[in-house]
Order: C-alpha cells, then structure tokens, then sequence
C-alpha cells in the first residue's frame, strides 16, 4: 500500500488516545488519522484537542458503523471496552469494504468469541444466509443494503433514531429468522471463524509487551539458544490497582473478560513466546484483598481480583508461573522476567530496561548486565515505547500488502485469552483446568 495510510480509531478514550499520540509520531512515515468514533462526548473532546495540536483534521463519529460507511479509513484501531471488541470486529470483518484492524488486547473476553472471528477471517469470505424457497444467497453486508440502502444498522449508537432503529432491527430479526427457518446452515460462532473468511484483512492483536526493548532482548537471547531448551518461565508483575476508565466498566468481570485475561493475557502471550510451546493445563490460585473493597456502582460491589498465582504446563513439559500483585506500588521494577533453560538463565527487568544472562558454566561470575533500548522508538508513552514499536511493525504489514503477516495473530489472541480463562475457572473452581476445556465452550460450561 503507498502513498498516505489513513487510520480511523474507534474508542478513543485513554488507550484509543494512546494510539493517536503514537500515530502521530509516525507522521514522516506517511501515517494520518482521518477518523474516530467514540460515543463519548468527553473522550471525543480530548481526542480532538489532541489531534489539533498535532494539526490533524478529524471526522467525528459517534458509532464505529458511521466510520466504517464513512470509506475515510485503511485501517482502523480498536481499543473499546473488552466486552464491546467481538462486536466491533464482525463488523469490520462483514464489512463490504476491508480494513485491517489493530485491535487492542484482549481480543475478545471469551474463547468462543475469539476463535469465531479467527475462523471467519480464514475462510476468506462473508456471513452468507440462506434464502431458502426464495433461492440464492444474501451476506449481512446485503441484509443492512436492502433495509437501509447504504446505511448500515448501528442500535446501539443511534440514539436520535432509537425508534427507527429498534424497528429495522426487528425487520433483520425477522429476517434471520425467516431464513434459517429454510435451512440447515448455521452462522460461523466465533471472531477467529470470522476472520478467516477475509484474508484480505489484516488483523493484528496489541499484545504490545513483545515489543518492550528488554523483554524483546530476552526474547532474542532465548532464540539465540544461549540459555538452552527453556524449562522454566517466571514473570512477576507488582503494580498499582486497576486504572479508572469510562463509566468504570473495568471494575466487573463480565465486561473485562476478568483480571487473569484483561490484564495478563500480556504475560501468557510471552511465555508462549519463550517456551515456544502452547499450553495444556493451568493452575491458578487469587482473590479480591485490598483493591476496589469499597467501591459501588450501580448497586454492586466491583469482582475483579487484584492478586493471583498461576502456573501454567506446556505441551513440551516446561512450565511457566505468574505472580501478580496490583497494591505493590513500592516496587522498583513493574514487571521482572526470568528464564531459565537448561544451559542458562536470562532476566528482564521493566521499567529499568535491564536485562541479564549468564551460564551454568559461567557461574555468578560470568553473568552479563546490559542496558535495553531501541533506538528507533520516537515516543516511550504508557507501555514503554512498545506501542510505537507495534504500530511500526503493523504499518510496515499493510504496506507489505499481505506479504507480511502481522507479527501478533489471531490464534496468539485467542490462546492468550484461553490462559487466562483457564486461570479465572481455576481459581473459580479450585482445581486444574485444561486448555482443551476451555476451548470447548459447552465442556466448559458443564464441568463441576
């Protein structure tokens, strides 16, 4: 793709305004935000003064549909609410015309979400209804065109059409009905489906923390086989609470998928990457101790947990472990890596970008201490210079104009959430659960 790459960010609260600032320093490489979309009065406003000091003009949308029919966008960022992901990217991916989308972790907050929009992108092609008596074939593109002419439906954002909405609504309703009722085809079940069927889309998950210059140093090291055959994976992540975002929908985990795959799916993503292995069965151990005890909203009382042990195996026999604390403010370092393989071990520390490694061989005497960076970041922001770092290597996919895949996929996606729903049901159920469990949703929602 050459010339100006034109992105359009939907949700632009304080990640999706994150992105802008990243993007904006991505200019001389021939990047333009055109577009957001954003229901959020005030969230649109901070975007908008940001964009006008960095002399960007924005057409304002207040739904992500609006900006997808808008035609402004090559690609567009994703950064919503985690509940509201699975939604947004079907409609990307129905969409009559492709955009490749970068959308922010985690992919959905469930595995059977995840694995329909894979499986739809794979496929390459659209949601297509049967007709029945009437013969031939609409997709959901066709559906929106003939009820709306070139307006697709969007409820959900609009507000000052509520009562045309809810009654085109019920014209698909009846629709979808009307046509399954003439069939034995069903509509794919997942976004990872989905996303199969459009492989003229790229779809890139911002499991970010690969990119930090010290955990991408170890990860150079570990493929370097300096360390050996990994045997042990440990990341400890000692942090401040749960930041509060937009009518605090982060504090309940029905809208976050959970802390486990909210904010950790980064650390599961990772052991994958140093294990080169994929899981099997998973251990968790949590609770709710300190944070959020005293909050209420709505009436309820907030159920993310704000510690938690997991230790994960692997189907090549090395194990990985998280410890994660979110009251540990008084810490040096933020995250702390360590591997260890069979002929060495390796360390990353963040935010003092330190790595170390050494040998058995070597011994204590023999480890070596370097400093971390990457002198290609223009801008470090809230995650240390990796999201520059992921939007470079996207951009530099959709330029490669499919021959290059993007670095994080669908299925690091998918197995990152299938961690951590695994650790949230092991905690739930005070027991090892196993990746095949919850990657086959009705065992899952069966088991004792």
């Amino acid at each position: 793709m050459g010339g100006v790459v034109k992105y359009g960010i939907i949700g632009v609260g304080m990640m999706g305004r994150e992105h802008l600032i990243n993007l904006s320093h991505l200019r001389s490489e021939g990047v333009a935000v055109v577009s957001i979309a954003d229901p959020h009065i005030p969230s649109q406003q901070l975007a908008l003064n940001l964009a006008h000091s960095f002399n960007w003009p924005l057409k304002v949308f207040s739904g992500h549909w609006e900006l997808l029919e808008s035609g402004l966008c090559d690609v567009v960022v994703v950064s919503t609410p985690n509940m509201t992901h699975y939604q947004i990217l079907m409609d990307i991916i129905n969409h009559p015309k492709p955009h490749h989308v970068l959308v922010e972790k985690p992919l959905c907050t469930t595995v059977a979400e995840c694995k329909k929009i894979e499986e739809y992108e794979k496929e390459k092609g659209v949601y297509w209804l049967p007709l029945g008596s009437a013969g031939g074939r609409l997709s959901l593109p066709d559906v929106y065109r003939l009820i709306w002419g070139k307006m697709p439906l969007d409820v959900g954002n609009n507000a000052k059409n509520t009562s045309k909405s809810w009654h085109m609504c019920a014209k698909i309703v009846s629709f979808l009905l009307e046509a399954a009722s003439h069939s034995d085809a069903s509509i794919p079940q997942s976004v990872v489906d989905a996303a199969r069927k459009r492989q003229e889309i790229l779809v890139q998950v911002g499991l970010e923390y690969r990119y930090m210059p010290p955990v991408a140093k170890l990860i150079e090291i570990v493929k370097g086989g300096i360390l050996g055959q990994v045997k042990m994976v440990a990341i400890r992540e000692h942090r401040f609470p749960f930041l509060v975002k937009v009518n605090n929908w982060n504090r309940f985990n029905c809208n976050s998928g959970g802390t486990l795959v909210e904010k950790c799916c980064h650390f599961f993503d990772l052991m994958r990457l140093f294990v080169a292995a994929n899981p099997v069965r998973v251990m968790a151990s949590g609770a709710i101790d300190v944070n959020h005890k005293d909050e209420i909203y709505d009436g309820k009382v907030p159920d993310i947990i704000d510690n938690a042990f997991v230790i994960i195996e692997f189907d090549n026999g090395s194990r990985g472990m998280l410890d994660l604390c979110m009251f540990a403010e008084g810490s040096k370092n933020e995250q702390e890596i360590s591997v260890v393989g069979h002929i060495g071990k390796g360390e990353a520390f963040v935010p003092e970008n330190v790595v170390c490694f050494g040998t058995r061989l070597a011994g204590r005497d023999g480890v070596q201490t370097l400093k971390a960076e990457d002198k290609r970041i223009k801008y470090d922001g809230l995650h240390h210079g990796s999201s520059y770092l992921e939007h470079l290597n996207f951009l530099s996919a959709v330029r490669a104009q499919g021959v290059q895949a993007p670095a994080v996929d669908l299925q690091d996606g998918l197995l990152s959430v299938a961690m951590g729903v695994a650790a949230q049901l092991s905690i739930e159920k005070g027991r090892f659960v196993t990746i095949e469990e919850v990657m086959d949703e009705q065992k899952c929602n069966s088991s004792a």
